[in-house]
């Protein structure tokens, strides 16, 4: 569709052959499944037949629409400032990372953050658990301070920076402290009490051997300790580990216990896990990683596929979008930055044509009346030149013709859509009967 007229507005058309709501259904379904299925569950509902290739390309166009979009938000806070919304009592904020397969043999990392209100804890398998529901997420495969700043659209969103306690849960890395320190830097950072198993249990096992029962009842009892406020206790009999194996000479296994100790020592403040379940917090990053698999890898990391870079976000962002179960808030600026960018492209072409307009007339090859332009001088004819040592000669004009009417000037017969055209088969316009309104 190439121009858009004063009833495609009323209409909120989008451009193409395709109604407003079947590319709603045709990207929304896009978003979830791969883009073959997603074509044939429209064309089975709708009776609308739609290519694959179609549902790819305006899968990714409506993927990158939100992404300027929220693009767009993030500069705009930056630019205004506003105050943020009041946030929940207890929020969690955890970030990870999931590796997606691109072309041509690599691989990128979606970053992804997950923002969660923390319930009130419930008794749970002998002891009191917190839970965190409401969860949302944004996500992007970009560095570590791109991910931060971009992120900002979400957190503000949510009312971080106003929440009344964060508890930022996850597995040490250092970008993600560096997430923290962006917004919200006096939350209360937990190391993921899973992660922190697997480096007692890595060390363990370097020392009295994988799979064995004294070495399930040796971690049994350490994590026992480590999360009921004995985690010093943890690191003693770690150290105690890593002194046995010094003296016996066992280079492999001290390398082993070593990295766990090191790891665990430089997070000792995030290991009180017995006082921080005291104050309500959760002691698992579980909505993050769970993220990782509903956002990320459920839709990138099906079996052959492999994604272009400049694809990978857009549909990262529609995720976001329907696993966050926000589809009816973000589809409406979805669709309003896809006419805006309709609309951006006709400027643009009339503009290209009204400059090369102006240029034939500037560079003499044709009469400044045929460009349009009222009171403009007929340009002088041109001059011929011959062979070299010739005299010049000016060409005369040719002689003046009536151009024929052009078959736009004729009345226009009313235009009938196809017999299979996608409208006949949509109830637009039409009142509905009292049958199937009940």
């Amino acid at each position: 569709m190439g121009v858009f007229s004063p009833l495609d507005e009323e209409l909120e058309l989008l451009p193409g052959g395709l109604t407003p709501s079947l590319v709603e259904g045709l990207v929304r379904l896009g978003a979830w499944l791969p883009f073959a299925p997603a074509a044939a569950l429209l064309a089975h509902f709708s009776k609308v037949p739609v290519a694959e290739a179609t549902a790819r390309r305006r899968t990714e166009q409506a993927g990158a629409a939100y992404v300027e979009v929220q693009t767009a938000e993030v500069e705009a806070l930056e630019r205004e400032l506003p105050a943020a919304p009041e946030g929940p009592a207890v929020q969690q904020l955890s970030v990870d990372g999931a590796m997606v397969p691109l072309v041509g043999g690599r691989w990128g990392e979606v970053k992804l953050l997950a923002i969660g209100t923390v319930g009130a804890p419930v008794w749970d398998d002998g002891e009191w658990v917190a839970h965190t529901g409401e969860l949302s997420y944004f996500g992007r495969m970009a560095e570590a301070e791109v991910f931060g700043r971009l992120a900002t659209v979400e957190t503000h969103r949510r009312g971080t920076e106003r929440a009344g306690r964060v508890c930022a849960i996850m597995d040490g890395a250092e970008w993600q402290q560096g997430f923290v320190d962006l917004h919200r830097p006096d939350a209360v950072r937990i190391l993921d009490f899973p992660h922190a198993a697997e480096y007692v249990a890595e060390a363990g096992q370097a020392v009295l051997g994988a799979g064995t029962e004294t070495t399930a009842r040796w971690l049994a009892e350490r994590l026992h300790e480590l999360k009921h406020g004995q985690e010093q206790a943890v690191l003693g009999v770690l150290a105690e580990l890593r002194q046995r194996v010094a003296t016996a000479g066992l280079g492999e296994a001290l390398e082993v216990v070593e990295t766990s100790l090191g790891y665990l020592e430089k997070r000792r403040e995030q290991l009180r896990y017995a006082e921080f379940q005291a104050q309500g917090y959760p002691i698992g990053s579980g909505a993050v990683e769970s993220g990782n698999k509903l956002v990320t890898e459920a839709r990138l990391k099906g079996a052959g596929m492999h994604w272009a870079p400049g694809h990978v976000n857009p549909m990262v962002a529609l995720r976001t979008l329907v696993c966050s179960d926000r589809w009816e808030a973000g589809w409406g600026r979805i669709s309003a930055r896809l006419r805006a960018q309709a609309h951006e492209r006709t400027r643009a072409r009339r503009v290209a044509r009204q400059q090369a307009r102006r240029a034939v007339v500037e560079a003499g090859l044709a009469p400044a009346a045929e460009s349009g332009e009222p009171g403009a001088e007929p340009a002088p004819a041109p001059v011929v030149r011959l062979r070299p040592g010739r005299p010049t000669v000016r060409a005369e004009a040719p002689p003046e013709r009536h151009a024929a009417p052009s078959p736009r000037a004729a009345p226009a017969r009313p235009r009938r859509p196809a017999a299979n055209h996608p409208w006949r088969r949509m109830p637009i316009g039409r009142a509905r009967s009292s049958q199937a309104a009940s």
